[in-house]
């Protein structure tokens, strides 16, 4: 979807990208190969040509920051395929509901392989480091609730990567509610033990934790690792949707 998005060239708005979908141009290349056939003015022409050139450049160099400081951060998603290689699915579970009331007791990182957990007292300054191997993000509300939280406890973290806050791109495609309600319209599973927990559960655990029952703590990273894991079932089952829903607005 990258190598079809204009809008983060530089006065290219979503009018003159749908225009050239409509016309049967969707990547870099085609309107390369096609640009005779638009009928878009002069003066955007002029604008795209160089524009297409340079996000090659800023691909080709693998410089996810041009394109999180380019695309609008509603559009993060676009640029999932072509940085997954070095995608963080994040997920937190915090004390509270506001970040400056309540702290972090987990972060929950899935790079595809192997999901980490860090424990608030144990190893929670280390996702500091953690962060800056990967190029693109991907939480549930993270935009609204994790990355917030993680900013205010680690300020020195700088966020620079792409982002996709997946609860965006789902209401685009009807799917609506919580990470878990999505999950089950998805068909996605949990296992037996985590099974109906929900964020307030997680606080729970959490304060039986730090009274001494270490088994609490165990269910509560593995209701993590599935928040994380989970990321990315989904958007394995939605993107193409998310694709198709962007092209049927240009008809």
């Amino acid at each position: 979807m990258l190598t079809s998005t204009y809008i983060h060239m530089p006065k290219i708005g979503a009018t003159v990208e749908k225009r050239i979908w409509s016309s049967g141009i969707r990547t870099w290349d085609d309107f390369l190969e096609r640009k005779d056939e638009l009928c878009i003015p002069r003066s955007k022409m002029e604008l795209i040509l160089p524009g297409i050139e340079d996000s090659k450049e800023h691909l080709m160099s693998r410089d996810f920051e041009f394109f999180a400081h380019s695309l609008p951060k509603a559009e993060h998603w676009r640029a999932f395929r072509e940085f997954s290689d070095k995608v963080a699915y994040v997920d937190i579970e915090t004390t509270g509901l506001s970040p400056a009331s309540s702290h972090i007791t987990v972060i929950g990182i899935y790079d595809g392989k192997d999901a980490k957990t860090y424990v608030r007292g144990v190893d929670l300054d280390d996702v500091v480091e953690e962060f800056e191997k990967y190029d693109f993000l991907v939480t549930f509300n993270g935009a609204r609730f994790d990355l917030p939280f993680i900013k205010r406890e680690f300020p020195q973290i700088e966020f620079n990567q792409l982002h996709a806050d997946l609860m965006y791109p789902l209401r685009r495609i009807s799917l609506t509610g919580g990470l878990k309600m999505i999950e089950v319209e998805l068909g996605i599973t949990r296992s037996e033990d985590t099974v109906g927990i929900s964020g307030f559960d997680a606080v729970r655990l959490w304060n039986q934790y730090e009274r001494g029952d270490q088994e609490a703590l165990e269910l509560l990273l593995e209701y993590n690792r599935e928040d994380i894991v989970n990321l990315e079932t989904i958007i394995d089952k939605t993107l193409h949707k998310f694709i198709d829903k962007k092209f049927s607005e240009s008809i």
